[in-house]
């Protein structure tokens, strides 16, 4: 068992998953809900209601409503690397340092409209560094079509 901070490192993730969820107003606003969380990958879900419309005729999700969970899921595998990395360190550590992480650039490709009863997102880190992480992110409708892919840019030091 990995332990941080005291704590099993199954734990940190589900205080994480529960702040995510439950700390972040426009998470919660959106319906983002996290699926599944490990040391090394999320999966991110939001279902699709009428108030994540972005176009009425075709009744489609929304690409600011995309954008958004695909840089969210981003952050988490992001973050997810620095946890990782700081198994050491102190709570105090460990806040400051997650607290201090942020969208610096992303690119986002959109493939297919947003058709579905509910949308995931996963994705991987391509590069961590002292200062900077990149991270490679892709959202499926509920039938695997691939919707939108993308690449973010994190402040991570």
């Amino acid at each position: 068992m990995n332990a941080m901070l005291g704590l099993p490192l199954e734990t940190i993730l589900q205080m994480m998953k529960a702040a995510y969820e439950d700390k972040v107003p426009f998470n919660a606003l959106l319906g983002i809900k996290i699926d599944s969380i490990t040391p090394d990958t999320v999966v991110v879900r939001i279902d699709m209601k009428e108030d994540l419309v972005g176009n009425f005729e075709k009744k489609i999700l929304s690409g600011g409503v995309i954008s958004t969970v695909l840089d969210f899921t981003g952050g988490v595998i992001a973050q997810l690397q620095v946890v990782k990395e700081m198994m050491d360190s102190t709570p105090e550590e460990l806040l400051k340092r997650l607290t201090g992480m942020g969208t610096i650039d992303m690119r986002i490709d959109f493939i297919r409209p947003g058709r579905g009863k509910y949308f995931l997102a996963t994705g991987s880190i391509l590069r961590l560094g002292k200062k900077v992480a990149v991270v490679r992110t892709e959202m499926s409708s509920d039938e695997g079509m691939l919707i939108a892919a993308g690449t973010g840019t994190y402040l991570a030091g």
